[in-house]
């Protein structure tokens, strides 16, 4: 595949004669809107990228656009004017096949309809050899704007309203909250200006990985432009790195990630590499989303594969991209580190906790609600699902400077594998964190990387960490692990939050450490005496402030998670 930098692009639509006639009249409509966007094919000239951007120039409101596979060009304003722009190419006088799709009255079909008005027919580029000059822009053509089915039923599932999801967007009036229709869709264009000579053009097609062999916690990356055409000299083919946090739906449609990105990476892509190859695994539809006033602090990525298959459907089968699918390489598993992840429901309260024992799981005191029992579910990566009963045997009180509970199941967990205890801690260690945080009880445990950013010490005994891995309301009592060894090194208690702005920082986080609690946890194992555990309840003035968040010199102010 071409380097993600020589086939990532900007991809920009404004009306035209609005900006021809009335300069004025851009600023005044905000009439330009942009995204990141990919190079598919570069015979072609085919560029994909996300749907939002043209939704402004619909020729009538987006009533029923559920209903609709995919809208032709005849949908929009005809003086639309798409630009495409790339990082920088080199020249070519060799005209190239394109996709050509004919569009009719309405430019749309229904659902019903079949797509007999689609012309798969390839024509030559109308570009003359002097017309043919390497180019930053180049004018585009949309082909046609579709929906991803099977990203759109897997999102009506896991993001509801009543959790109140809020979707980035930079037009106030398609702010997406909880309903698919804009982040479903994407767009396929014809970009005729881009050339590019040497081994890109003799590219057939993209490598892209199934989505089904992808597995949580493998690492990716993505390329794409932030802010998209706003100073694209400095922000175009901005590289973020992060894991697969977690999968969902039918071919695992929906992909988390950690990756950091920003407003205007819609569109771009996001890649497994290995062996010095790149593999396209999806494209970016949400960098930023919050839930319940919560920045949630993870991008949302619809699968290449169900994309591409798509489009072969509308396409009636048309393959446009040659070589065959590949599988995941190196896929990394976290399939033990998953298992001892629980998620434990009380009343109506849930959060996550972390197997220590073959009976015994530790997690927050505010998980449990002050329940005596709590119902227990165990996820791992392949699916399989436990479900038990525990009692809470101890749960520190709230003057406590620790927010810790223990609760014992019923019968003993033979099946999983207890974690390795940590004795000390490396601070800029790679570390994950496990928990049931974002879509809780939906489809199990999501997983988050980062670093062990700092061991904050007391007396010379670690009495809290602090990772940059994105944490979210759920995560609580969920553990942390070295990345290295699987050692078990805390538990997620809090992560900060701005009390006056209301603003959450999900890698910003802390937690305590299992050196704390590992000498107590031993007694209990030993003579299931509930008082080894009184001495977490004690603790000086200074460490009860420290926890809260609370300098010497601070106003209180009481951080959440």
């Amino acid at each position: 595949m071409i380097s993600p930098e020589r086939c990532s692009c900007i991809v920009s639509a404004s009306l035209v004669k609005e900006v021809q006639v009335n300069p004025a009249a851009e600023s005044q409509r905000d009439g330009s809107w942009g995204c990141s966007g990919l190079l598919l094919h570069p015979r072609r000239r085919l560029v994909l990228c996300h749907g939002q951007t043209f939704f402004p120039f619909l020729r009538r409101p987006k009533r029923n656009l559920g209903r609709r596979p995919f809208l032709l060009p005849g949908a929009f304003h005809s003086d639309l004017q798409i630009q495409v722009q790339f990082p920088g190419t080199s020249s070519s006088t060799q005209p190239e096949l394109a996709m050509s799709l004919a569009s009719n009255d309405t430019g749309a079909l229904n659902s019903e309809s079949e797509p007999r008005n689609l012309d798969c027919r390839p024509r030559l580029s109308s570009l003359t050899p002097g017309q043919a000059k390497a180019k930053r822009s180049s004018p585009a053509e949309m082909l046609m704007v579709f929906s991803c089915q099977e990203f759109g039923d897997i999102f009506r599932t896991l993001f509801s309203k009543s959790d109140k999801w809020y979707f980035y967007s930079e037009d106030k009036n398609q702010e997406v909250h909880g309903e698919p229709l804009d982040l479903a869709w994407f767009a396929l264009l014809w970009c005729p200006g881009w050339v590019d000579g040497g081994s890109v053009c003799g590219e057939e097609a993209l490598r892209y990985v199934r989505s089904e062999s992808l597995s949580k916690g493998q690492p990716l990356f993505s390329c794409a432009s932030p802010f998209a055409s706003f100073c694209s000299e400095i922000f175009m083919n901005t590289l973020s790195q992060g894991i697969v946090s977690n999968l969902a739906g039918e071919r695992n449609a929906l992909i988390l990630t950690d990756a950091r990105c920003l407003p205007g990476t819609e569109g771009g892509g996001v890649y497994i590499r290995s062996q010095h190859l790149y593999y396209l695994a999806g494209l970016i539809v949400a960098p930023l989303c919050w839930k319940a006033n919560d920045w949630v602090g993870l991008t949302l990525v619809c699968s290449i594969t169900c994309i591409l298959e798509t489009m072969r459907r509308i396409l009636n089968g048309f393959e446009i991209f040659g070589p065959p699918t590949l599988t995941a390489p190196g896929s990394h598993r976290l399939t033990r580190l998953l298992g001892t992840a629980a998620l434990l429901e009380s009343n109506r309260v849930w959060g996550s906790g972390v197997i220590v024992s073959p009976r015994l799981i530790i997690t927050c005191r505010h998980v449990l609600d002050r329940a005596p029992s709590v119902r227990v579910k165990i996820q791992s990566d392949s699916n399989s699902c436990l479900a038990l009963k525990g009692r809470v045997v101890f749960a520190t009180k709230e003057t406590s400077p620790y927010d810790v509970a223990v609760v014992e199941l019923d019968e003993d967990l033979s099946s999983i594998e207890i974690p390795t205890i940590a004795s000390d801690f490396k601070t800029g260690e790679d570390v994950y964190v496990i928990g049931y945080g974002v879509f809780g009880r939906a489809c199990g445990p999501s997983v988050t990387a980062g670093i062990l950013s700092a061991v904050i010490t007391m007396e010379e005994r670690p009495v809290m960490l602090q990772t940059t891995c994105a944490v979210h309301a759920g995560a609580s009592g969920g553990p942390v692990f070295s990345t290295s060894g699987g050692e078990l090194l805390g538990i997620i208690s809090s992560n900060a939050r701005n009390n006056n702005g209301g603003a959450t920082y999900p890698h910003l986080n802390f937690s305590l450490p299992i050196t704390v609690l590992w000498p107590v946890l031993s007694a209990y194992n030993q003579t299931r005496d509930v008082a080894v555990f009184e001495g977490l309840n004690r603790g000086s003035k200074h460490l009860r402030a420290l926890w809260r968040l609370q300098g010497s010199t601070s106003v209180p102010q009481r951080s959440k998670l």
